[in-house]
C-alpha cells in the first residue's frame, strides 16, 4: 500500500493516489495527505487507478476526509474506480456524499 499526493500548480486541488489495499492499515498515511499542507486546496480528488481493494474502514476515512473538507460544502472527487470499488461505493451509497467517476 502506498498513498501519495500532487497539488495541482494553482494549489487549489490535491490529488491523493492509492496504490494497493486501502484498509485500516492506511489510517495514518491517508490523514497526513490531506492534513498536513499549508493551505488547504478547494477541490480533493481521491485516484484510485491503482486501488484493488477497499473495507469499511476506508469508507470511514472518505467520511473523514468530506469532514475536514467542509462536510456538505465538500469538494471530493473519488476517480478512476474499477469495477470492485465502484460497487462498494454503490452499495455505501457513497455517490450521495462524493462525485464518483
Amino acid at each position: 500500500m502506498a498513498i501519495t499526493t500532487e497539488r495541482s500548480n494553482d494549489g487549489e486541488s490535491l490529488t491523493i493516489r492509492i496504490d494497493g489495499r486501502f484498509d485500516f492499515s492506511s489510517h495514518q498515511a491517508f490523514r497526513e495527505a490531506y492534513e498536513n499542507g499549508d493551505n488547504a486546496p478547494l477541490k480533493y480528488v481521491v485516484d484510485m487507478s491503482e486501488t484493488t481493494y477497499l473495507d469499511s474502514s476506508a469508507l470511514g476515512m472518505l467520511l473523514l476526509l468530506r469532514d475536514y473538507a467542509g462536510g456538505d460544502q465538500a469538494n471530493v472527487r473519488v476517480a478512476n474506480c474499477n469495477g470492485d470499488v465502484r460497487r462498494i461505493l454503490t452499495i455505501s451509497n457513497f455517490e450521495q456524499l462524493f462525485e464518483i467517476s
